[in-house]
């Protein structure tokens, strides 16, 4: 009986940006090694770490961080549709890539003909939809924060130009575009931004003498930069730079005397091959044809241009840029005007280095983006806890007033005399037009209130009409995230497009169907913005009509249904968190090294000892089986010649370790020709194999000319396991599944608080912790257990520092559990996945771990997860 096949993915549809990560993550030693050290140094400021608590960025905006460097360090921001063709015929870094499929959504497939239906498809899409310039989407759904994810790229930019300023991969100016004027105000947190968040401190004063800001709002008539200056960041709104189509007619005097000879050429655009998704027509066909301004001309003479598109959606074409509700986009838009950008930076001897798109969507209706390179959707940032839960409610035959006292009495309920943060919870409710704002919905919602007894001046009115919203409403509008705010019940008309952050938002609620469709996801979104440790609940309330709109809008746009939305969330509930008395106390010994560099004479004849060089370990070894059996290996060959090497002559070699070792290349010259083997040997070797050079030659020369002479001091020092809450609160919070609470005062751990509990509830990370530590309980041979691995951000001084072996820069990890044997001994435990064992960073955990505990007079375990219900490992 033959074997269904599992259906391919279309090519329109083909997750290149899942495939992309994936190598990534699994090939990251391996990719770091070919970035600058500043790129890393970046890289490690920024990385939030296993817990998310090492930085500023939250994890999706590091992992497009990630993305962004690696395309353009690994991949040498190269096209997108090049680097597919790289990475489909495993060439120039993504040898050994690994064949599997991923699915529509997301699953894994063993077998890569399962992905799609042919690649050659793909590559011609994503070449088609290319442009003059290297074009990047990311897709990270609204409150994850891509103003400061766009903000941090761009200073990742200038500061690697400043230090490689001839390197053309790297972005002198930026130019941030806005579709709106909602989206522009939000973007003035760029310039406002704390910069030591995103940027390691030595690097903020720099940045803070060399940037430029150039906003360019309904004031700005022109704008002022100096010609081929660098480091400025000019953030506009499309209509300030775009270029216009005219409308007048021609006059015959125009006609005769028009400009000749070339025309302009209308360039691939991102949607060509996408035409029936934006209805796009007319084409433009004369240069002439296009109104120029200043500041399109000022941009011109600038040098090494990023361009940085916020709510990007909006720059795919007409029939979408409408339906987001923004208006008909012009013919010649904005994808034309950087098109155009290009061209002239081109001939003056310059470019437009990238286009990076910043969207909250990786879909438009059934179709998949083009040229996203990395994507994280709604569902999976609700299920993390990077936004509030959702919960919706529908409403049928229902009237304005009742609706709103439905709605409001229901927020009231749940949100009456809290705060968040120190902050008022606050409610949106969106009329269709003003006049229903003013002569229905505002009277009706003055009634609610005072039925509730709820002062009516905690109403806040924003309609973009200065005789209805005044300059003091405006004020107090954006000062709705802050202590002092004291409105709740926010009226608004047109708000609830991209653009307006207000995390102390908990509640919408939507009656009339409003002209554009998608307003309703938007109004929707506005309310999921995460705030407080804990992960809270948004509420939306919303008329049948608007909730089979609001179904409609995120099956398109992230494939999802009202339902899924309702359903998703972290299935973790908030816990409080307090030490129980005595406080904990242990002693560890603190053990200090001096490292003292000796200078020694290099005698000739030194042994590099190149034929103990294990080469096996660089070698691409390719493997044939038979069938699924892959124990019987049927055919094996070295494919090592496929690496791409850097041939070294004695002239770069030399230099090379010179530079390392930071000697005089003339004594490097000598001393490589005075070795036993010779400079010819050594650069036979290092021609074969490059990683020869920096895992052996360098090292072993090091050897020859220096000395390490050891210090080292020791003190004992006293740490407490948990510290006390600071501030006004008396506890910790955090969030756990509830079958993995242990609660001191409950059954069936209440019979063993004597023996555990320095806080009254451990929650654990996983089902393994939770049976290593209720097999310790009922161990008699263990007479205390801690549970140490819960709070990690720097409530505990229970903590090893390590060096991460990737980026070779010191860390913090916070051990599982702490456990004192019945001979008054400690073991320090940790358990870990069975897959993660061998991981090189939990094997530098581990290293450090064992060195702490050795010296403290305690031991360390590291315990698989499948065998963490057997307790302590014997001996």
């Amino acid at each position: 009986m033959a074997i269904a096949k599992k259906p391919q993915v279309a090519a329109q549809d083909f997750p290149f940006h899942q495939y992309l990560h994936h190598f990534y993550e699994g090939n990251k030693g391996t990719i770091k090694r070919r970035y600058k050290k500043l790129s890393l140094k970046f890289l490690d400021y920024n990385d939030p770490g296993p817990h998310g608590s090492g930085a500023f960025l939250r994890r999706p905006q590091f992992e497009a961080l990630e993305m962004y460097v690696f395309l353009k360090e690994f991949t040498e921001n190269q096209p997108l549709w090049k680097i597919f063709k790289d990475w489909s015929d495993e060439k120039n870094g993504f040898d050994g890539r690994g064949r599997f499929s991923i699915g529509a959504k997301g699953q894994f497939g063993l077998f890569e003909e399962q992905a799609v239906q042919s690649y050659d498809e793909v590559f011609r899409l994503l070449k088609k939809a290319s442009q003059a310039y290297p074009n990047y989407i990311y897709a990270l759904t609204m409150g994850l924060g891509k103003t400061i994810l766009m903000a941090t790229c761009i200073f990742y930019e200038f500061l690697l130009a400043n230090k490689f300023p001839k390197d053309a991969r790297f972005c002198h100016n930026a130019l941030v575009f806005a579709p709106d004027k909602t989206v522009l105000h939000s973007l003035k947190e760029i310039q406002t931004f704390d910069k030591s968040k995103v940027v390691p401190p030595e690097y903020v004063n720099w940045l803070d003498t060399h940037l430029q800001f150039h906003f360019l709002d309904d004031t700005g008539l022109s704008l002022n930069v100096i010609d081929r200056s660098k480091y400025n960041i000019i953030i506009s709104n499309t209509q300030k730079i775009i270029l216009k189509k005219q409308h007048k007619a021609k006059s015959a005097a125009d006609q005769l005397f028009a400009a000749g000879g070339d025309t302009y050429e209308k360039k691939s655009k991102i949607t060509d091959g996408f035409d029936d998704l934006y209805d796009l027509d007319a084409s433009i066909e004369d240069e002439a044809d296009l109104l120029s301004n200043q500041r399109f001309a000022k941009l011109t003479r600038l040098e090494q241009l990023g361009i940085y598109i916020d709510e990007a959606h909006h720059a795919f074409g007409d029939k979408l840029a409408k339906d987001m509700g923004v208006g008909t986009a012009s013919k010649t838009s904005l994808r034309t005007t950087v098109d155009e950008l290009a061209a002239h930076l081109k001939e003056a001897g310059t470019q437009v280095v990238a286009c990076y798109n910043y969207t909250g969507t990786p879909y438009v209706g059934a179709r998949l983006l083009p040229e996203i390179v990395y994507a994280y959707g709604l569902k999976e940032a609700i299920a993390n806890q990077f936004l509030k839960r959702v919960h919706i409610d529908g409403y049928s035959n229902t009237r304005d007033k009742e609706f709103l006292k439905i709605a409001v009495s229901d927020f009231w309920k749940i949100h009456s005399g809290k705060t968040y943060e120190g902050m008022l919870p606050k409610m949106a409710i969106f009329a269709g037009s003003i006049e229903e704002l003013t002569e229905k919905v505002k009277p009706a919602l003055e009634s609610v209130l005072i039925d509730l007894g709820i002062p009516t001046d905690s109403i806040l009115i924003n309609v973009g009409d200065s005789t209805v919203t005044t300059n003091d409403d405006l004020r107090e509008f954006y000062a709705l995230d802050t202590v002092g705010s004291e409105k709740q019940f926010i009226l608004l008309v047109g708000k609830g497009k991209e653009g307006w952050n207000c995390r102390s938002l908990f509640g919408v609620a939507l009656y009339r169907e409003p002209k554009s469709k998608v307003f309703v996801l938007q109004a929707t979104m506005r309310c999921l913005r995460a705030i407080t440790n804990a992960q809270q609940t948004g509420r939306v309330y919303l008329s049948d009509e608007n909730l089979k709109i609001l179904n409609n809008e995120l099956e398109a746009n992230f494939r999802l249904t009202v339902d899924e939305v309702n359903k998703t969330g972290s299935d973790k509930v908030k816990v409080e968190v307090r030490p129980v008395p005595p406080p904990v106390k242990i002693t560890l010994k603190r053990v200090s090294k001096l490292h003292q560099l000796i200078e020694k004479f290099v005698a000739e004849g030194a042994d590099l000892e190149l034929d103990k060089v294990d080469t096996d370990r660089y070698r691409i070894i390719h493997k044939e089986y038979d069938g699924m059996d892959t124990s019987k290996v049927r055919a094996k060959a070295d494919l090592s010649y496929v690496r791409e090497q850097h041939p070294y002559s004695e002239l770069t070699l030399v230099a090379e370790i010179a530079r390392y070792l930071n000697k005089p290349p003339t004594l490097i010259r000598n001393v490589l020709a005075s070795t036993k083997d010779g400079t010819a040997a050594v650069l036979e070797a290092v021609n074969e194999f490059n990683e020869v050079l920096y895992d052996h030659v360098v090292p072993r020369l090091f050897r020859e000319f220096y000395d390490l002479k050891e210090y080292t001091s020791e003190e004992d020092y006293e740490v407490e396991l948990v510290k006390e809450p600071t501030g006004d609160s008396d506890c910790y919070v955090v969030s756990a599944k509830p079958d993995l609470i242990a609660n001191f005062e409950k059954a069936p751990f209440s019979q063993h608080k004597a023996k555990s509990f320095h806080l009254d509830h451990y929650c654990f990370d996983s089902t393994p912790e939770r049976e290593f530590f209720w097999k310790c309980l009922q161990d008699g041979a263990i007479r205390k257990i801690w549970f140490t691995g819960m709070l990690t951000h720097g409530q505990s001084d229970f903590v090893i520092t390590y060096i991460d072996p990737v980026s070779n820069t010191v860390r913090s990890y916070y051990p599982d559990f702490l456990v004192q044997r019945a001979d008054g001994s400690y073991v320090i435990v940790e358990v870990k996945g069975d897959n993660k064992v061998d991981d090189l960073i939990v094997q530098a955990k581990d290293s450090y771990a064992r060195q702490l505990a050795a010296s403290s007079g305690f031991t360390y375990q590291m315990i698989p997860g499948t065998k963490a219900k057997e307790g302590l490992l014997a001996g």
